[in-house]
């Protein structure tokens, strides 16, 4: 349920409003053990989701990196082939 969640501090360019919505949307999805929440609590999860995101913009913008920014196509490179290795071993 949470493997959409990525580090997001410290990549060239840097996280889209998008991934960190994507990001919050599945934290909460974790927390609330649902990933469609019923409509009568469809608002209290929205509000959670907006409310996770606005943390993790105010996070993201307060942090001090002290490396050079990652690049995204070397990090997910590195994740396919660690994937690949993975998987290949099963």
């Amino acid at each position: 349920m949470c493997r959409n969640i990525r580090t997001l501090h410290n990549f060239e360019p840097p996280a889209t409003t998008d991934e960190v919505l994507a990001a919050a949307t599945q934290y909460v999805r974790k927390v609330a053990g649902t990933s469609k929440p019923a409509r009568d609590n469809q608002e209290a999860f929205d509000r959670a989701i907006a409310d996770v995101a606005a943390a993790t913009e105010r996070l993201l913008s307060g942090l001090v990196a002290h490396a050079a920014p990652k690049d995204r196509e070397i990090e997910a490179s590195k994740a396919r082939a660690r994937a690949a290795q993975r998987y290949a071993s099963t």
